[in-house]
């Protein structure tokens, strides 16, 4: 199921592991995809482009709070 959390005028949209980031993303969002081997961290830039962490984080908890982090530096 989907949900948004709003930080910082920055969408942090968390996705079960079956939903498509394309269908429910837009540029400037940050996907928490949930899947397998923990929560992976994808960031929507202005281009259209998604960028990733190599490593997922092992809870939702942290995986949030990696993304309200990256959420108060910004990214591009």
């Amino acid at each position: 199921m989907v949900s948004v959390v709003r930080h910082r005028k920055v969408n942090i949209v968390q996705l079960d592991a079956d939903e498509a980031i394309a269908c429910h993303c837009q540029p400037g969002d940050i996907a928490l995809v949930a899947g397998s081997t923990g929560w992976s961290l994808h960031f929507l830039t202005a281009d259209g482009a998604v960028e990733s962490y190599e490593t997922p984080y092992a809870s939702q908890k942290e995986a949030l709070w990696a993304a309200k982090a990256a959420a108060e530096f910004g990214f591009s």
